[in-house]
Formats: C-alpha cells, sequence, structure tokens
C-alpha cells in the first residue's frame, strides 16, 4: 500500500528518520542542545545587526551556493538576517537527517535528499517579496522585470518546463553538429555517421564511438571551438560514430540485446567493411560505455581469441559497478523502478522530459531555481548555451530495454558479476577482456562518480590508464584545449588492489584538457598512415549528410 501513495519513496524515508529519533531520545537531546548553542550564536548576531553594530555571519553558504552572492545579503541587516536564519535551520535539518540514528546510510540519504529539495525549493531567493535583488530591479527597471518575468513563465508553462536556453537560439546542423560527413548506414535503432577528413594521411585503423541513447550524439560535435569530433579529425584520425533512433511506442520491445547487435557490433562492422581494417578502437560515453563494457566481454566470448575486432577501448564517465551510483540512488529502490517500469508500460517508452527533470532534480538549485529567479523574478531571457540546448534536446528510452537496464544493473548490479548476464546470446564477464583500457571520469560527476567509475579496475585484468577530470558529467569530457587552461586533470597507471585514493594520491597532476594525454595513448595503437578516406564510397554511399535524420527526430 506504502508504494501505491508515495512510489517514488518521497514520504516515506523522511517519516521513518522523524520516527527514529523519536525513539532514541538521549541523541535526540544532545543534538537539541547542540542546537540551541547555535542559536544562542545566531541570536546574538540578530541583536548586534539590528543596532547597526559589525558581526561576522556564523553561518557561511556553501562556496558553491551563488543564491546569496549578491553583497546586499550581507551588507543590509534585514535581508542578512533572513538569510542566517534560512541557512541555520537548512543546515540543522541536513545534519540530524545526516546523522539519524539507527536507518542505514541509504536511507539517512534518502531522506536528506527529498528535505533538501522542499528546503531549496521554499529559499528566500525564490519569492519576489523576499528577494531584494529582484525588489531593486523591479524598481530600477519601472516594473519591466516583471512583465518580462511573466512573460517568461507563460513561455516555460508552454514549453511544460523551466527552460535554461531559448531553443531559438540554436539549430542542429546549421549552427550546432556541423562537422562534415556522411550517413553511410542506417537501421531501424542508428545512424552510423562517418566523418570527412581534413587531414591527407590518417591512422589505417578507424575510431568507433559509442555515444548514450539516453541524449543525441552531437554533445562531442557542438560547435566548433569545443567540438571532440573536429579535435580528433585534426589529430588524423578516422572517426565513426552513433547517432540513435528517438524511439516511439511502436519500439516497445526492443532489448538491450538489440542495441549490442543492431548498434555497437553493427558500428564496427561497418567501420571495419569501410576502411578494410581488421580492427577498431572503440570509445563509450555514459551509458554507451556501459553498452561498450557489455560488447567488450561478449565480444571476448563471441569471437575466437586474437579476432575481438576491437584492438583497445576507452570509457568515458561509465559506471559498470553500479553499486553507489551517486545522486541517482534516491530512485533507485523496488518500489520506485517498478513504478516507473509500469509507468513505461503503459507507453511503451520513457518519455525524455520526466528522465531529464529527474536528472535536474538532483542539482535542484543550479539546473531549476537558478533559471526560475533568473526568468521569472529577473526578467532575464534564458541564456545562449549550447550545451543547455543539448541538455533539452531529450530523447525517449524503449520500455524493454531500460526496465532490463533498470533491473539488472541499477538494482541487482550483476554486469560485476561474471556470467550472470546473457545478452545477444553470451554470458558477460568482464573479467576476460584483453584489451587495453583507457578510462576517464570526472570529479564533480553527480550521475556517475568518479571513485565509482574508478570501480572498473576491480572488475577487469588488463592495463588501464585512468584520468580524473576536473568539473562534471558533461564539461569534464567536452574539454577542450585551451589557452590558457580552463582545466586541470590526473592521470597514472592503475595497480592491482588500488583504491581511488591511493592511485589519486600517486597520479600525476597535469593542467588543461585530458585530451592530448588521450592522443597520445591512443594514436601509436591506431596503425600507420594511409591516405584519407571521403566521408562516403561506392559500397557505402551517403544516405544523407551528417548530422543526420535520426539526430533532428521529437
Amino acid at each position: 500500500m506504502e508504494d501505491a501513495f508515495d512510489p517514488l519513496g518521497v514520504g516515506a524515508p523522511i517519516l521513518h528518520a522523524q520516527l527514529a529519533w523519536l525513539s532514541h531520545p538521549q541523541e535526540l537531546g544532545e543534538h537539541m542542545l547542540s542546537l540551541s548553542s547555535d542559536l544562542w550564536a545566531l541570536q546574538w548576531h540578530s541583536w548586534a545587526r539590528m543596532h547597526g553594530l559589525p558581526s561576522p555571519d556564523p553561518i557561511e553558504p556553501n562556496v558553491d551556493d551563488a543564491r546569496f552572492a549578491d553583497p546586499v545579503w550581507t551588507e543590509r541587516p534585514t535581508w542578512d538576517l533572513i538569510k542566517e536564519w534560512y541557512l541555520a535551520f537548512t543546515r540543522h535539518t541536513q545534519d540530524m537527517l545526516y546523522e539519524t540514528p539507527g536507518l542505514s546510510s541509504k536511507e539517512r540519504r534518502r531522506a536528506a535528499f527529498w528535505w533538501r529539495k522542499w528546503l531549496n525549493a521554499v529559499a528566500p531567493t525564490n519569492f519576489l517579496w523576499t528577494n531584494p535583488v529582484a525588489l531593486q530591479r523591479a524598481i530600477d527597471t519601472r516594473g519591466q522585470s516583471l512583465i518580462d518575468g511573466f512573460s517568461n513563465y507563460l513561455e516555460d508553462v508552454q514549453a511544460g518546463e523551466v527552460r535554461m536556453t531559448n531553443p531559438d537560439d540554436f539549430r542542429v546542423g546549421e549552427n550546432l553538429a556541423t562537422t562534415p560527413g556522411a550517413v553511410v548506414f542506417r537501421n531501424r535503432l542508428l545512424e552510423v555517421i562517418h566523418y570527412a577528413p581534413v587531414q591527407k594521411k590518417v591512422c589505417a585503423e578507424p575510431l568507433v564511438i559509442i555515444t548514450p541513447w539516453i541524449n543525441k550524439f552531437y554533445v562531442l560535435d557542438l560547435q566548433p571551438r569545443k567540438s571532440m569530433i573536429r579535435y580528433l579529425l585534426d589529430q588524423g584520425l578516422d572517426v565513426f560514430i552513433t547517432s540513435w533512433k528517438n524511439p516511439d511506442a511502436s519500439m516497445r520491445d526492443t532489448g538491450f540485446d538489440d542495441y549490442l547487435r543492431e548498434g555497437v557490433d553493427t558500428i564496427v562492422r561497418v567501420a571495419r567493411e569501410f576502411t578494410g581494417a581488421a580492427k577498431v578502437h572503440a570509445a563509450g560515453y555514459c551509458i554507451g560505455g556501459t553498452a561498450l563494457a557489455m560488447y567488450m566481454a561478449w565480444a571476448n566470448r563471441h569471437y575466437p581469441e586474437g579476432e575481438v575486432p576491437v584492438a583497445d577501448w576507452t570509457l568515458f564517465t561509465t559506471l559498470v559497478d553500479f553499486h553507489k551510483p551517486g545522486d541517482i540512488e534516491v530512485f533507485i529502490d523496488e518500489g520506485s523502478i517498478h513504478y516507473l517500469i509500469s509507468q513505461m508500460a503503459r507507453k511503451g517508452y520513457l518519455d525524455g522530459k520526466s528522465m531529464a527533470a529527474s536528472f535536474r532534480l538532483l542539482r535542484s538549485n543550479s539546473l531549476i531555481w537558478h533559471y526560475v529567479v533568473r526568468g521569472w523574478l529577473y526578467g532575464e531571457k534564458p541564456p545562449a548555451f549550447d550545451v543547455l540546448y543539448w541538455n533539452m534536446d531529450a530523447t525517449r528510452m524503449p520500455y524493454r530495454m531500460h526496465a532490463w537496464y533498470l533491473e539488472e544493473l541499477y538494482l541487482r548490479n550483476r554486469l560485476i558479476q561474471p556470467d550472470a548476464l546473457v545478452v545477444a546470446g553470451e554470458a558477460l564477464d568482464l573479467g576476460r577482456i584483453r584489451q587495453p583500457l583507457y578510462a576517464v571520469s570526472c570529479e564533480d560527476d553527480h550521475i556517475a562518480p568518479w571513485r565509482q567509475t574508478f570501480r572498473i579496475v576491480d572488475h577487469v585484468s588488463v592495463p588501464v590508464r585512468f584520468v580524473q577530470s576536473s568539473s562534471g558529467h558533461i564539461l569534464g569530457i567536452v574539454n577542450p584545449v585551451v589557452d590558457p587552461p580552463k582545466r586541470r586533470y590526473w592521470v597514472g597507471e592503475t595497480q592491482p588492489g588500488d583504491t581511488p585514493e591511493r592511485w589519486r594520491q600517486g597520479a600525476q597532476a597535469c593542467e588543461g584538457s585530458w585530451w592530448p594525454d588521450w592522443m597520445a595513448w591512443l594514436k601509436p595503437r591506431a596503425g600507420e598512415q594511409v591516405p584519407a578516406r571521403a566521408a562516403a564510397n561506392a559500397a557505402f554511399p551517403a544516405l544523407a549528410d551528417a548530422p543526420g535524420e535520426y539526430v533532428l527526430e521529437r
């Protein structure tokens, strides 16, 4: 009955936390004593500020909390006190939930997560009458900011989401995904794009990139200055990439077997046949990387030894061990997943906007309320930001594939169990993989936490060069070479028995992008230089110019 009233487990962990505190009166009393001490300090601060006396803030916002960055929140006593009491209430609530006696750590995190979403929603910055910046802007513009904000609100309602960028600012194939190339193969699941060379000679063995079907492929081919694809072409690599079909209800029974056979195995075959190379080099991003890891285990059992068609592989922010999958863990339990599966079963797919909303909820301050405040209260138009446009360009998930993925990987974590999963007719064992691996993680990744992506070294028996890039799931990967450098990374070979912390202590710290390090690892393995191949040929004629047709489907 609990699942029927609370299918996503929002209320249950909070109720459990409350009952746990009531059943531990000694711990509750100790915490109340600590709270009273902090409240006394806050009372003194309030008295001092109201009488015009200097007093340092007893509670400072987190360094990454930009909500109270405007000086008015510190300089004006009234607004300073509103900020301080809100932060005090927030901190103590969160601390109590994380310290709840008698609850599992997962249940504590779930309770803290949902309370934090409510606390974020009721922040004084989110309301006109408690946001001094919005009030001052309304005065300065004689109310025009409020008129513009209401217009933005109506446009968001019409769009069915809080827009992070204006969709009219970008067009795929016009100012995004403009790298020349051709669709050289198409089936019901994917288009294979082969890019036109920019060098007279290229490496003999091509690079195949398996992109996530949760989003569209052009995150790796945004505007030219930040396009990984263009960088790879400049390096003399011959590049093929997946552009996945945006599924509808007619594809409800498409499974993971199909994605492996008709997707990953197919693009590997097409790249080999197009180039005449015996082997390819493969890279996979996010769920595309998970699929590539499964394919590598599949191929090492499916093909005779020495005939596996992939010479080495690269993973970008990829989980194979789903034991601690990051903040998304709050959605991962039997009740939540079965509820989601039942919703998908009715439609035949998972709507992309639903998934996007879940990921935005994980970072609600920066991905939801920031845009509410800037758009609705300040009256600002959404900024033109290519990554945010891509993030809003959502795709759907077939029912059968996504249900299997959630149950077998997230819920039961079977990929790391030798022979526990049978995919496309083969039992998967990551320990059978024999090809060297280059793995990239991101320091602030909340979708694939870097410590968890590191766990792949526990399940493969091959040399692994591991990289930790600064920034998050997208910007840590879409990390072009710029001068002066914007980011940094840590890199080093892994050793048997390494923990993430031990590896990090011995890793080399470098300024800039990790892309050149990847090239230094990959290019010597990719064969001799040969005359560059055109984007299409007689055997594989151009079915469409890049970026193709599937990427344009809504």
